[in-house]
């Protein structure tokens, strides 16, 4: 018993601590929020009020965890005198027990990017053209599903394949207004990077045999131009014409752009908008995730216990996903997660695939959690 004993001690103790933090922080917001002179400075009043309302839901957990406890205390003193609060303690107990719990789920760390739009690729990969038809299937995947979320979705660039699909595709993903916790583009389609794996009858198929073929997705979430600085003497800036299946010119002017970041090789082209300067810009914020990105998953790697409590979406070469066609079939390899609905799934009905995810994560970050407390 002294063991178990030990472990809810630290448990409670865990939890009271990182309470006190999240009060404390959300009282310093509202005094600075209260200031006048803050207000003069339109950048920070957003990032203040953001914070704050992120905030939120966990304050109000945890003042009823608090009052849930306070209740309980009150009842278990006064029950030796008075019968009738001996037995409310029982249903205080479950009361205090469920509000704990709630508030547990609330604190386990959130990924800062969680609210932020999205830039999302899909790559044709092993198996040629059914690779690339399969990389069209699953943009509309993607865009079926931000629409269904009522999320606005911007073809950036594409390179079409010669029978119809993709070899290439960049779309960005936006939400409309503030999205809620776990609601943003990017908490729930950050699990979506990594090799999606096919098997069915390709088109080009004529003896009906089944082939297996891959697409690679690489999920980015956007960063602000003040976030990343980019000097613009470390960049080279190409101009050329657009093309469309095949090689074949689309438009008669210089207005696809394509971008290298000297200092990393990184190269971004766009040409899909109509002007050079659109197609600049649209570039550039793929350019800016792309750094964002790496910035992150530098840090990732030195953070080992965050590592280890993520669900893998570092390892943009992990098999993630297959789809089988013939029995209706897909599989999550990362969480275990298996249905017979493929063909709505890639109608855009994503939402229990991404819950799996999100789930395992949390899981795993409570179970590092109580490692901690213990």
């Amino acid at each position: 018993m002294s063991g178990t004993s030990s472990t809810s001690d630290a448990s409670r103790t865990g939890t009271a601590d990182s309470v006190r933090a999240v009060l404390d922080e959300s009282d310093e917001l509202e005094t600075r929020l209260a200031d006048p002179a803050v207000h003069t400075d339109q950048d920070l009043v957003r990032t203040l009020n953001k914070r704050y309302a992120q905030l939120g839901p966990t304050v109000a957990a945890a003042r009823a965890w608090q009052h849930a406890t306070d209740d309980l205390e009150a009842a278990r003193e006064l029950a030796a005198d008075d019968e009738g609060f001996a037995a409310e303690v029982p249903g205080l107990e479950v009361a205090r027990d469920e509000a704990a719990e709630h508030l547990r789920h609330l604190l386990v760390p959130r990924d800062p990017d969680d609210d932020r739009d999205v830039i999302l690729e899909v790559k044709a990969g092993e198996g040629g053209d059914e690779s690339a038809l399969f990389a069209g299937d699953l943009l509309r995947m993607y865009l079926r599903y931000a629409e269904q979320r009522g999320w606005r979705t911007a073809l950036e660039d594409a390179t079409e394949s010669d029978l119809g699909g993709y070899k290439d595709v960049r779309v960005s993903i936006r939400a409309k207004g503030t999205p809620g916790p776990d609601e943003g583009p990017w908490a729930r389609l950050k699990y979506e990077g990594g090799v999606h794996r096919v098997q069915r009858v390709p088109v080009t198929e004529s003896q009906g045999r089944i082939h297996t073929s891959a697409a690679g997705v690489l999920v980015m979430p956007e960063a602000e131009e003040v976030e990343v600085a980019i000097d613009p003497n470390d960049l080279r800036i190409d101009v050329y014409r657009s093309s469309g299946p095949g090689g074949q010119s689309v438009n008669t002017t210089d207005s696809a752009v394509r971008i290298t970041h000297l200092p990393t090789g990184l190269v971004v082209s766009c040409q899909n908008e109509k002007s050079q300067l659109q197609n600049k810009e649209a570039a550039m914020r793929v350019l800016r995730a792309r750094l964002h990105q790496m910035a992150k998953d530098a840090a990732d790697a030195e953070a080992s216990a965050a590592r280890r409590s993520q669900v893998r979406t570092v390892d943009r070469s992990e098999r993630i996903r297959t789809y089988n066609f013939p029995e209706n079939r897909l599989s999550d390899h990362r969480t275990g997660y298996k249905a017979y609905n493929l063909d709505a799934v890639l109608d855009g009905d994503l939402d229990p695939v991404v819950q799996s995810a999100l789930d395992a994560d949390e899981q795993a970050k409570l179970a590092a959690l109580a490692d901690a407390a213990g």
